[in-house]
């Protein structure tokens, strides 16, 4: 059956459009219960004994959920014990508009056979299918909708069981959907009152979402918060200039404050800083918030003091809270301040961290504190709070009446003991959104058969480069090798270098479960003696990886050069490699020093490596910026597998040359996709920082007598090339630290959609990424290195080290130690002691303790170690050894001797 729409439609060119829809109905969507022997569906979903222990519901029943239930309780749904639920196509439709990540669990709900969740198809079903009535609101629509499709659902079994036990229960949260079913005869429960009537199961109970209703049962009556604005107030402020739109960032070191990134391009301002809870308004970091501007006389400069919300886990005195805490503004640099009055668009995600029990004996009322800080503490009700202490758990934000100091939010999961190496591994994924699933066996099927081979047919369409002295220089112990390289000398002098990048393409099809998987995963991420993939191992550890003495499918990108690293010509191509090596970084360093050693392959290497300085000083004459930051390494117990040992890694001329190479091969790919895709093509830009960026770092330099000029990349990279002090030869490591705490984030585009296509870091005029070598990948590598960090000096003790002020705050100093790698904060306004006399100017920045002087890149000496008083936030402690100042510093805590243990690199 066939219904259609036709409408016309009023074209920007001023024409009319006619405009037809067509909606096939069907008689042969089947039910998906297995009792159905009518409906001829081979597989179904539904199972016949779908019993489930309920004082409601006695009697074998499926579930149909509404989209607000679907949307609002998905963690009840995920559970292992909610199966045999109908999700109807209406629902399914709605929730894709509503919220993205609720629509991919629900899917995979669906695509989840234990769980016999069966989608059915009811806007194409004859029976079910319900055209929108004159008057009628989308919505009220919808409701009707699901309706309707549960009655032919309880009208359909009925017939197939002769009247027997099973039924369909509607799952709704509003009341009139619920008053109108039970007038059409449905059986109709709240998705609460469902929940708490299913016997033997009460953690269920504490996954429940809580409703509007619910939520203004729990909060005080004083009103905390300003209200925020209607949507239509918003949207008519933005486009009147009234209001600015952006998103929330939270500041990580005080509470109090927080910055909105304005997004709409052509704007003068483009971040907005916030101070004061009521000024946040409820906003969390990563809302899209509407935001006011302040006149310019009430704007203010950026706090310099470290704050955390540590107030009382007690619920009466958090509702008597103001938290105005009066923190003076430095007067140097004032930004665009004002406040939030609106929330355009919420981006909670399920957030890891620790309850706190309340104070209150037999309470279920409690704070959860997030293990991200940014994040503010979550107010949940749970039964379980005795069992969840000490555990990592995972909660939800439900929403944040203007009447609640905090967020209410509810369970979702126990993670696992705090502080457990597996507990925090999975906290730390998951705070950092990776996915670390097992592949899915769907996602396997696409792999290829082994035993795998190059045929003939891959043959006759690559290039057959076996015969090259292709090698691979990385890290030690990698098995996803994917670059390698070589260098030649050609019959006409010149020298033929060629970079080999894995092609896994070969492997994957656009669009099968494979790619959608890599798809999401985005890139393989590496932790501190874990690898989370982003294809299964047998691509990136085996056929993708570019092992010796194997041959292997790559794409080959090979430039003709002159002995000056001049490129003559550039050709791309699929090819066959078989590396005649897979070498460490150290390997390879000593076959280009061991000067009896002149083989094709150490060749090859010296001449990438004499070549890679030459391309290295090209590019720095043009004003590439070399920058720096701290990188460790652990030494990990070979039975243990915990860290004995941490030293910052030693970086050597093959890790530069591999480097430069990689470089090249991204500016050369990005230059040929723009000329073959000028309007389309993936690339990499990174926009110069506005001159504010550079101010602490001309402080910084200034405070030793030597000028930073900031005019052009050049400048800056020449100023820092010249910026050296007699006997303080770290000093230029720590400036150059810095500069890159003033760089802005590089960012991917489409070459269509700007014309500025500038490397900033890199000077040059065009880049993408064809390779990214393994370097820095993302914030979940280094989460995990400062948790095996505090697992080091867990079994230390107290470490007495030299270290450098990084950074000069109005009640402490935060300082790198170099031997570590690591950054650590010495507070001087300790809550158990009397605090000293401290004097904070903004210009320097100093901070005058006592009678005793800080400045930025001093020299200090302190005590390192553990403070795990805090198990939800342990981190690294710094105290005060040298200088000695009364009151303040600490005496010189005596070193105790360690067994020595057999170690493993990591």
């Amino acid at each position: 059956m066939l219904k259609s729409k036709t409408f016309v439609k009023k074209t920007r060119a001023g024409g009319v459009l006619k405009i037809v829809r067509e909606h096939y109905l069907r008689d042969d969507i089947w039910c998906g219960s297995e009792v159905c022997k009518e409906c001829k569906d081979e597989a179904p979903v539904l199972q016949e004994d779908a019993c489930i222990e309920s004082n409601l519901c006695s009697y074998p029943h499926y579930l149909i959920p509404d989209t607000n239930v679907v949307l609002h309780q998905i963690d009840i749904l995920e559970d292992p014990l909610i199966r045999n639920v109908i999700i109807l196509q209406t629902v399914l439709q709605e929730i894709r508009h509503r919220s993205a990540p609720a629509y991919k669990r629900i899917k995979d709900a669906i695509h989840e056979k234990e769980k016999h969740f069966y989608m059915f198809t009811n806007e194409h079903h004859r029976e079910t299918f319900i055209e929108r009535e004159p008057g009628e609101s989308a919505n009220d629509r919808n409701d009707r909708a699901i309706r309707v499709a549960a009655k032919w659902y309880a009208d359909h079994l009925a017939k197939k069981t002769n009247g027997g036990s099973l039924k369909v229960v509607l799952l709704t949260d509003d009341r009139a959907n619920k008053e109108k079913a039970e007038q059409y005869g449905l059986i109709v429960y709240r998705c609460e009152e469902y929940i708490k009537s299913l016997i033997g199961n009460p953690e269920l109970v504490d996954r429940l979402a809580l409703q509007p209703d619910d939520q203004n049962e729990i909060t005080g009556s004083k009103l905390l918060f300003p209200e925020h604005l209607p949507l239509s107030r918003i949207q008519s402020g933005i486009k009147n200039g009234v209001l600015l739109q952006g998103t929330f960032h939270a500041n990580r070191d005080n509470y109090l404050e927080g910055t909105v990134f304005i997004n709409r391009e052509g704007e003068d301002i483009n971040e907005v800083l916030l101070q004061g809870l009521q000024n946040l308004n409820r906003a969390v970091h990563q809302d899209v918030v509407a935001v006011e501007l302040f006149p310019k006389e009430r704007w203010v400069a950026p706090s310099s003091v470290v704050l955390q919300d540590d107030s009382p886990n007690d619920e009466d005195a958090e509702e008597d809270e103001t938290e105005n805490k009066g923190v003076p503004p430095d007067s140097s640099i004032l930004k665009p301040t004002g406040r939030v009055v609106g929330i355009i668009k919420r981006n909670w995600r399920p957030y890891c961290g620790m309850l706190s029990q309340s104070m209150i004996k037999e309470a279920t009322r409690h704070l959860f504190t997030p293990a991200d800080r940014r994040i503010p503490r979550i107010r949940i009700e749970t039964r379980q709070a005795a069992n969840l202490a000490g555990q990592r758990i995972m909660v939800a934000i439900d929403g944040w009446p203007k009447n609640s100091r905090y967020p209410n939010g509810h369970f979702v999961k126990n993670l696992g003991t705090a502080g457990d190496k597996e507990t925090e591994t999975e906290v730390l994924l998951l705070e950092h959104d990776v996915p670390h699933l097992p592949f899915s066996p769907a996602v396997l099927s696409f792999l290829p058969k082994m035993p795998w081979s190059i045929t003939e047919e891959d043959l006759k369409v690559r290039a057959d480069l076996r015969h090259l002295g292709v090698c691979s220089v990385d890290p030690p112990g990698c098995t996803d090798i994917d670059d390698a390289l070589h260098c030649r000398e050609l019959e006409n002098g010149n020298l033929e270098v060629g970079v080999h990048i894995a092609d896994v393409s070969h492997f994957i099809r656009p669009g099968n479960a494979l790619d959608q998987e890599a798809a999401s995963r985005g890139t393989t991420v590496y932790l501190c003696g874990k690898r989370i993939d982003m294809v299964p191992e047998l691509l990136s550890s085996n056929l993708c990886s570019l092992r010796s003495n194997v041959e292997r499918l790559a794409f080959s990108c090979i430039w003709e050069m002159n002995h000056n690293a001049e490129i003559i010509k550039t050709h791309f191509t699929k090819s066959v490699i078989n590396s005649k090596a897979s070498l460490t970084y150290a390997e390879a360093q000593m076959r280009i020093d061991d000067t009896t050693m002149n083989d094709d392959i150490t060749k090859s290497l010296r001449g990438l490596n004499r070549l890679a300085k030459i391309l290295k000083g090209r590019r720095t004459e043009k004003g590439a910026l070399t920058l720096s930051s701290p990188e460790v390494r652990f030494h990990m117990d070979s039975e243990t597998h915990d860290p004995i040992d941490l030293q910052t890694k030693e970086l050597k001329e093959t890790n530069s040359m591999v480097e430069e190479f990689m470089l090249l091969a991204n500016i050369s790919v990005a230059q040929k996709i723009y000329d073959e895709f000028s309007e389309c093509a993936l690339l990499r830009k990174h926009p110069s920082p506005p001159p504010s960026n550079y101010d602490i770092l001309i402080k910084a330099a200034k405070s030793r007598d030597l000028n930073i000029h900031i005019d052009s990349a050049k400048a800056l990279a020449d100023s820092l090339n010249n910026a050296t002090v007699e006997n303080f030869p770290y000093f230029n490591t720590l400036l150059r630290i810095l500069a890159t705490r003033c760089m802005m984030q590089a960012v991917y585009f489409c070459s269509g959609m700007d014309s500025d296509f500038h490397h900033y870091g890199l000077a040059s005029p065009i880049y993408t990424h064809f390779i990214t070598h393994q370097e820095v990948r993302c914030y979940a590598q280094r989460a995990s290195v400062a948790f095996h960090t505090q697992l080091f000096f867990k079994n230390k003790g107290i470490i007495n080290e030299e270290g450098f002020i990084l950074f000069v705050r109005k009640n402490a100093i935060i300082i790198l130690i170099p031997k570590f790698g690591i950054k650590g904060t010495v507070f001087f306004d300790n809550k158990d002691k009397p605090s000293p006399h401290l004097i904070f100017d903004s210009e320097g920045p100093t901070l005058k303790v006592e009678e005793h002087m800080f400045r930025m890149f001093d020299k200090v000496k302190v005590t390192i170690s553990l403070d795990a008083s805090n198990i939800q936030h342990q981190r690294i402690r710094m105290a005060l050894i040298e200088p000695v100042i009364p009151g303040v510093s600490v005496p010189v805590p005596e070193s105790e001797p360690e067994a020595k243990k057999p170690k493993l690199d990591c």
